[in-house]
C-alpha cells in the first residue's frame, strides 16, 4: 500500500515543487519527506490561508506520484545530462529557469550552492533531505488550486511539518478522487507564484522555505 504525505505551501513559487519541463521534482525543503518517501508514494501540497491569492487552505495545489528517488548527487548528474533546465540561471527572464531546484553541484568534494532562490542559511537543511523525488505522474494546479471533496478534508495538514500516517485511512478514497478527475497527466493547469520576482521572492521564499524545513525536520509526523 503507498503511503500520502500531505503539507501545506506556504509560498508556491515554483522551486518546491518545481514542476517544469515534463517531470515534477522535489528537491529542496521538506527534508522529512525527502528522506522518507519510496517510489510509488503520493506527495500533495495544499494551499495556505494567507496565499497571495486569497485562502486556499483547503485546495490541492500540487499531486505527484513518486516515480523515481536519487540522491542529491544523483540529482546533480541526471539534471546536467537529461535536464540541464532544472539547474538554475538567475540571470534570465524566463522565471522557469530562476527557480531551477537543481541548486547544488556536486562536482566537487565539498556540494557547492548555485545562485538560486536559497541562500546560505537553507544549505544544511536542503542537503539533510538526502534526496531528491521525481515524478512522471502529477498534476499541478498553482494559482488554479482546485477544491478537496469533503470526505478527504481530513488529510490537509494545517500546522507545519507533515501528515502521512493519520492518512492511511483515506489512500483508497483518493486515489479514487484523483482518478474520477480526468485530467492529463504531467500537465500545468495553473502557474506558480511568479509576481514576487525578483527583489522580494528570494529573501521572503528562503526564509520561509527554512522556517518550515526546519519544522518537518524536527516534528515527528502524524
Amino acid at each position: 500500500m503507498p503511503r500520502l504525505y500531505t503539507y501545506c505551501i506556504p509560498f508556491d513559487d515554483g522551486a518546491a515543487p518545481n514542476p517544469f519541463w515534463g517531470v515534477c521534482t522535489l528537491a529542496i525543503c521538506k527534508p522529512a519527506i525527502r528522506r522518507t518517501a519510496k517510489i510509488g508514494d503520493w506527495i500533495v501540497g495544499t494551499g495556505s490561508r494567507r496565499s497571495p491569492i486569497g485562502d486556499i487552505s483547503k485546495q490541492v495545489v500540487y499531486i505527484m506520484r513518486v516515480t523515481n528517488k536519487l540522491s542529491m548527487a544523483e540529482y546533480d548528474t541526471w539534471a546536467r545530462r537529461h535536464c540541464v533546465k532544472k539547474i538554475p540561471v538567475w540571470k534570465t527572464n524566463d522565471l522557469r529557469r530562476k527557480v531551477g531546484d537543481s541548486i547544488y553541484d556536486f562536482s566537487t568534494s565539498v556540494p557547492q550552492q548555485r545562485r538560486g532562490v536559497h541562500d546560505r542559511g537553507n544549505i544544511s537543511i536542503d542537503l539533510g533531505g538526502k534526496s531528491v523525488l521525481l515524478s512522471k505522474h502529477f498534476y499541478y494546479f498553482g494559482d488554479s488550486p482546485i477544491e478537496l471533496p469533503t470526505n478527504l478534508l481530513p488529510i490537509i495538514h494545517r500546522t507545519q511539518g507533515h501528515k502521512v500516517k493519520l492518512n492511511q485511512p483515506y489512500i483508497v478514497l483518493f486515489e479514487k478522487w484523483v482518478d474520477s478527475l480526468g485530467l492529463k497527466l504531467n500537465k500545468l493547469y495553473g502557474q506558480p507564484a511568479f509576481e514576487a520576482f525578483p527583489q522580494e521572492m528570494k529573501s521572503k521564499s528562503a526564509a520561509t522555505r527554512k522556517k518550515c524545513a526546519k519544522a518537518d525536520a524536527l516534528r515527528p509526523p502524524c
